[in-house]
């Protein structure tokens, strides 16, 4: 019988030592962290499997959430070059008229010219590719027939935004020609809308030089035809 007692209070004892509900709900808490950004829940996890200990404590692999946070925001790049059928002085034309955006670019809703003087405009313009629609200033400078140069400011979406077209003589005895190099550097504010790099950079920035060829075929006609060897279109992107 005495044997007996002295099991009981030993199983008593043990059940003691086991956390509560309470204290489980506790440590639960304390092992689970939300991000309210984003919406994802983050838990602690022990260091059973690849951690390495030392001698001042645990140490984990190096790969974590920031990095791939990290690896959405970089800025992304973009340029291409190539040789078309219309005159530096066509396709500069129709680049600097900023307020025919609406009618041709891609997924432009809007652009207004606020304000002009010889070789600078501001702009204010309207971008909208699913899921977003963007307002931002653009800041135009221009160089008759080189360079466009627009950089975009008071935006909401991007933290950085840059576009550069470059206007040069083309093939040599075909005098209508050109090579246009274009380029856009953008980095987005937030990690979420990061992550819609990739429908920026297929809805809008693959498309951008053609639209703007397009444009040139209607309001300046037919291109120069331009024999196959001849042509060049180059592509680069980071």
């Amino acid at each position: 019988m005495a044997r007996g007692s002295r099991s009981l209070r030993k199983v008593a004892e043990c059940l003691k030592q086991l956390p509560t509900t309470e204290s489980r709900k506790i440590l639960t808490r304390n092992n689970v962290r939300h991000l309210s950004s984003c919406g994802i829940l983050m838990t602690h996890v022990p260091p059973l499997l690849g951690a390495a200990r030392t001698g001042h404590g645990v140490v984990m692999p190096a790969r974590s959430f920031f990095n791939l946070a990290d690896s959405f925001s970089k800025k992304k790049e973009y340029s291409e070059r190539r040789i078309i059928g219309y005159s530096m002085q066509e396709i500069y034309e129709v680049v600097a008229e900023v307020e025919n955006y609406r009618h041709f670019v891609p997924w432009c809703k809007k652009s207004d010219v606020v304000f002009k003087r010889a070789g600078f405009c501001k702009a204010k313009l309207t971008v909208g590719f699913p899921p977003v629609v963007e307002n931002y200033t653009s800041l135009v400078t221009t160089v008759r027939p080189h360079l466009v140069k627009a950089s975009c400011s008071e935006a909401k979406l991007f933290n950085h935004l840059e576009t550069v077209w470059r206007f040069s003589p083309g093939i040599p005895g075909y005098p209508r020609t050109c090579t246009v190099d274009f380029s856009i550097s953008f980095e987005f504010r937030s990690l979420l809308h990061s992550q819609l790099a990739h429908v920026f950079f297929d809805e809008v920035v693959k498309q951008m030089v053609s639209a703007f060829e397009r444009r040139a075929s209607k309001v300046y006609g037919a291109e120069t035809v331009i024999p196959r060897e001849l042509m060049f279109h180059e592509i680069h992107h980071t």
